[in-house]
């Protein structure tokens, strides 16, 4: 395991990798690849590297080899056995974010060409996932990788990336003036979310850790709530929007954030699960509210991926765990203490 790669907020040259990348020239798709599977839900201990077939592309789809891979929270329920856990079919193969290499393009003249260095993400379950060492994604689903990037920077952006850009941007249309209330603004969603919404304007209050506060302001948060000294709600007010990365499952996170929030405010849930009354009280505070769940949409990485290159945002990854040890990895994710996000590197053999 190492830790702590940063993209930006380090002194080194931006365009020098931390891990090597790979120099793999085969191009070829390979009948056989090595991958991460579980047979049925489970624990972190579930997984194991088995040798299987390499998912067949069809139509505009692309087969990428996968250098890294980004872990997720969604990744982890699923193993468990909730958030897509019912669409999958075992063995399976999970994972969402990857940064690779392309080995196969829909056509011959597509301009994502094979050596082409791309990052997205695959739309699992109903597509095998990115703890392996290639991936068949759809062509809607890639972008480019930023040059700026190693390919384990840019494993830990997609899905994060996405989500608070989908919650932020798309959704509560963050503006100058706007003061915006961002819960866990030090993890994988929630540190993109407070960059994405300094960058547009608005005023952000996050909360976090205490050891996280000053890093908080760093990312571009105005205020920061020390969860665990703090009551948000005593010192949060006049709250416009509310991005909530927690829901309930932890002091009633959610059910608190309502009377932070302005008549007509909004308020935005992404844990599937993690508020099953959610919209119910919302209406009853007189308040709008929306779930959100996530598309990978390349077209959107792309717009992020010249954030990312102009340095106006930036990716932390907090730990890289080998492909062998994913199961030490999830570990890691569920201790709920990540700073940023946790990437695999994958095998080139």
């Amino acid at each position: 395991m190492r830790e702590g790669v940063w993209m930006a907020w380090q002194t080194r040259d931006m365009t020098t990798n931390t891990i090597p990348e790979s120099n793999d020239e085969n191009l070829t798709v390979p009948e056989s690849m090595l991958a991460s599977v579980i047979d049925g839900p489970g624990d972190a201990d579930a997984f194991r590297l088995d040798t299987v077939p390499v998912p067949a592309s069809f139509n505009s789809e692309f087969v990428v080899k996968v250098v890294a891979a980004g872990i997720n929270p969604i990744d982890a329920k699923t193993r468990a056995g909730k958030g897509t856990a019912a669409g999958l079919t075992y063995p399976a193969v999970l994972g969402n974010d990857f940064s690779g290499i392309v080995v196969k393009s829909p056509y011959e003249a597509h301009p994502l060409s094979p050596g082409t260095e791309v990052y997205g993400m695959v739309p699992v379950p109903r597509m095998s996932g990115t703890f392996a060492q290639y991936v068949a994604v759809p062509s809607l689903s890639v972008a480019r990788k930023p040059s700026t990037l190693s390919h384990v920077e840019a494993a830990g952006v997609p899905l994060a990336a996405l989500t608070a850009w989908g919650m932020v941007v798309e959704v509560a249309k963050a503006h100058q003036g706007q003061r915006m209330l961002i819960h866990a603004g030090s993890g994988g969603v929630g540190h993109f979310a407070v960059q994405f919404a300094r960058y547009f304007g608005a005023h952000v209050i996050a909360t976090g850790s205490g050891r996280n506060q000053d890093w908080l302001g760093k990312l571009g948060a105005a205020e920061v709530v020390d969860y665990t000294t703090t009551r948000f709600e005593d010192v949060a007010t006049n709250i416009d929007v509310v991005i909530d990365l927690i829901g309930n499952v932890h002091d009633e996170t959610g059910s608190r954030s309502l009377s932070v929030l302005n008549p007509g405010g909004l308020i935005v849930n992404a844990p599937t699960g993690s508020w099953p009354t959610f919209l119910d009280e919302a209406a009853a505070a007189g308040v709008r509210a929306t779930t959100y769940k996530v598309a990978p949409d390349g077209d959107t990485l792309s717009t992020i991926s010249r954030l990312l290159e102009s340095g106006d945002v930036r990716v932390f990854v907090d730990q890289v765990f080998d492909l062998a040890e994913i199961s030490d990895a999830h570990r890691a994710l569920e201790s709920g203490h990540t700073r940023g996000k946790i990437v695999l590197t994958v095998p080139s053999r």
